[in-house]
């Protein structure tokens, strides 16, 4: 066949903090998968370098291979990365006159609320750049006080005196009026019209003045960095050939035009972990015969561990993503998925304090120096070194071969720094390392599940993530879950979730009304207004009207509760009070699952509504990998370390060679080229239709949370 005559193919591409991720999709829907190492001081670059793989295990050029690519989905962590490095724009904050500190105030306190040592974190925008508006609009939308331009011209002359990059709008009830803030908008344009702004009420159009402020001017600050990091990737892909569609992953769980998103980067901060719940409920999904209700899903990867759940098929949103310590800094206010993150992945450091604590975390020796094994300067144990001392990970088979892992460096790390300051032997000190990243993980998803009201016995586990399968029955196993899934794609999960996704837009209103006198046309007509702005987004997309989805919510609470909670509606309107009765059972049964309590007497408050809508672009079924391993019987036997018994002899499998009807008992390594699966002695795995890997844990819960 020659390259004019080859297929289209679909690209997905994660940017992690150790290795880059890509996933070559095919219209016959068989999937390849390759895997680079990350550039910190350029992403692009790593990008690129994992498109080069591809294009040479495919047998062609870069440019061939990017020339008949007509789709590119991209996670990235470069906006995050921006605002922790403080690499982000000088940047203004312009709020309401008599209200300077809202930034200042915010939200939380301290994790330890007695610990004074702990300073609170200084605002993101700093006192020096926040200028008072004389404006003021009440909160029935009417004016209080009269926008004063000449004062906004001073201000404007100022911030370009103090060359400010960016500009971050939020005036008080600019939700219910925002006739202000668009004059300010158009002034900013007149006398500053080449620094970027961004408006509350069309960023972040919810009440809290905090969460919409610091969602305001996080995206003010990350228009120049991710707008210059968006062009520069364009233009390099578009110099190697590409000619596709560029789109990016959000943190709502969808993806979203290139330029869209450098016009609202602040959606693009929790980008890539939002889609591994995306990838785990399509993979799990083909397991409706064992399939819990709930899917506990654990991305694992070189720096970090991100978990998150889906629930009865909806994977759950949130507006409290921190941007570090929880209660001890700051957080976006922009929904996103329902993720957690933690310092855990395989390239997680393990030390001993001076009082003879071991640690796992939450350091990370990342892509470069990486692991002692890796050759390339490091010298710190990590959980991958603890992994090959322990015979789970095989050196010679690090990416398929193509990375070759020094396993004594490994074995003389975890010797130097742990075994012989605890007084153990190595093999001890790398399963004390394995064993205490396991906890810290365990640890980390009880806070997203057991302080949610759902009990990890109902639930399935899905690994994902190159590092996932090291301890995944384990975890299982100690969370008391029945049922384990790696997909065949869990190594590049969030990859994977991206391929399938849909290109997504969020759509949002404040309308407060009591269900003791629910004023179901007011209502109706905000829903209305929203429908129509979800027509218009979706028509400006050009897909086909049969394959767009609009999903309705509604942020409900008990009458004066403090916070609200997410309820689906069941219909776009409230046709009937049976509707409005409907809602309310919908949030009492709501309540009750998340926080084990409900009130079904009491009425309810609705606050804000939110329309997505869902424009499927591909196909709702990650493909299958494609594979030329005749063989399934066990390819090898050799030594793997486990703390109750000691070396033993587990038979090692070719993932790619595992036929559905075949079952393995543990002690064995399922084994890919970018992942290796522990089946703990006992255990039982298949593969299922989807090619998951499924390990069944039966119903004991010895060893699990209690």
């Amino acid at each position: 066949m020659n390259e004019t005559a080859k297929p289209a193919l679909r690209l997905a591409v994660d940017t992690g903090g150790t290795f880059t991720d890509l996933i070559v999709g095919a219209p016959d829907g068989s999937i390849d998968i390759y895997k680079a190492s990350t550039t910190a001081h350029d992403p692009a670059e790593g990008v690129l370098n994992a498109l080069k793989v591809a294009a040479d295990a495919h047998g062609e050029s870069l440019a061939s291979l990017l020339g008949r690519s007509e789709m590119m989905i991209h996670g990235t962590t470069h906006a995050i990365n921006a605002i922790i490095t403080g690499r982000t724009a000088r940047t203004a904050f312009l709020t309401t006159e008599g209200h300077p500190d809202t930034l200042v105030f915010r939200e939380g306190g301290r994790q330890d609320a007695f610990n004074f040592t702990i300073p609170y974190p200084e605002p993101f925008v700093p006192k020096a750049l926040t200028f008072e508006v004389p404006e003021r609009i009440l909160r029935d939308g009417s004016v209080h006080k009269v926008l004063d331009e000449a004062a906004v011209i001073d201000i404007l002359s100022r911030l370009k005196a103090l060359e400010v990059e960016a500009v971050g709008v939020c005036l008080f009830w600019s939700i219910v009026c925002p006739d202000h803030e668009v004059a300010i908008g158009r002034l900013i344009e007149e006398h500053l019209p080449d620094v970027p702004y961004t408006l509350s009420h069309r960023i972040n159009p919810s009440i809290r003045e905090y969460r919409r402020a610091m969602s305001t001017c996080l995206d003010a600050a990350l228009k120049p960095v991710m707008g210059a990091y968006m062009s520069g990737l364009e233009s390099r892909l578009a110099d190697a050939g590409f000619k596709g569609r560029l789109l990016v992953v959000t943190s709502q769980g969808g993806v979203m035009d290139s330029g869209d998103t450098a016009a609202a980067p602040v959606h693009l901060i929790n980008s890539g972990p939002s889609m591994a719940p995306v990838g785990a409920k399509a993979y799990a999904g083909a397991a409706a015969d064992t399939l819990a209700d709930t899917l506990i899903v654990g991305d694992t990867g070189g720096t970090t561990f991100d978990i998150s759940v889906v629930r009865a098929g909806r994977i759950p949103r949130t507006r409290e993503t921190w941007l570090g310590r929880p209660l001890s800094s700051h957080m976006t206010g922009m929904p996103s998925a329902d993720t957690r993150s933690i310092g855990a992945g395989g390239g997680s450091i393990a030390w001993v304090d001076s009082g003879g604590l071991l640690h796992v975390g939450p350091q990370s020796a990342g892509a470069l120096p990486g692991p002692a094994a890796y050759g390339q300067g490091g010298t710190q144990p990590t959980v991958t070194d603890a992994s090959i001392v322990l015979g789970t990970i095989d050196a010679d088979f690090f990416l398929g071969g193509r990375m070759h892992l020094d396993a004594d460096a490994a074995r003389a790390a975890v010797g130097r720094d742990v075994a012989e300051p605890l007084g153990m032997s190595v093999e001890d000190a790398a399963a004390a390392i394995v064993g205490l990243a396991t906890e810290n993980m365990v640890q980390a998803i009880m806070a997203i599940t057991v302080n949610q009201g759902i009990d990890p016995a109902d639930a399935a586990y899905v690994a994902g993530g190159g590092a996932a399968g090291i301890n995944c029955v384990a975890i299982g196993r100690r969370l008391g879950c029945r049922t384990v899934f790696v997909p065949e794609t869990g190594a590049v999960l969030a990859a994977a979730g991206a391929l399938i996704s849909d290109l997504v837009a969020h759509h949002q209103a404040m309308f407060h009304t009591d269900s003791r006198a629910f004023d179901r046309d007011g209502a109706n007509a905000v829903l209305e207004k929203l429908e129509g702005q979800c027509r218009a987004f979706a028509e400006s997309t050009g897909i086909d009207p049969s394959r767009v989805e609009i999903d309705w919510v509604t942020e409900a609470r008990y009458p004066d509760q403090a916070w609200e909670i997410e309820v689906p509606l069941r219909a776009s309107r409230f046709r009937s009070d049976a509707d409005v009765a409907t809602l309310v059972e919908d949030f009492h049964k709501t309540h009750q699952d998340i926080f084990a309590v409900s009130d079904p007497g009491s009425a309810i408050e609705t606050v804000g509504w939110i329309a997505t809508v869902r424009c499927k672009i591909g196909a709702s079924e990650p493909g299958r990998i494609n594979a030329d391993i005749p063989a399934a019987e066990a390819i090898a036997k050799r030594p793997v370390y486990f703390s109750d018994i000691g070396w033993t002899d587990a038979a090692i499998h070719r993932f790619e060679a595992l036929a559905e009807a075949d079952a393995i008992t543990g002690p064995a390594i399922v084994e890919s080229a970018f992942t290796s699966v522990v089946i703990d002695p006992g255990v039982t795995a298949r593969r299922d239709a989807m090619g998951t890997l499924v390990a069944d844990l039966g119903p004991s819960r010895e060893g699990a949370i209690s």
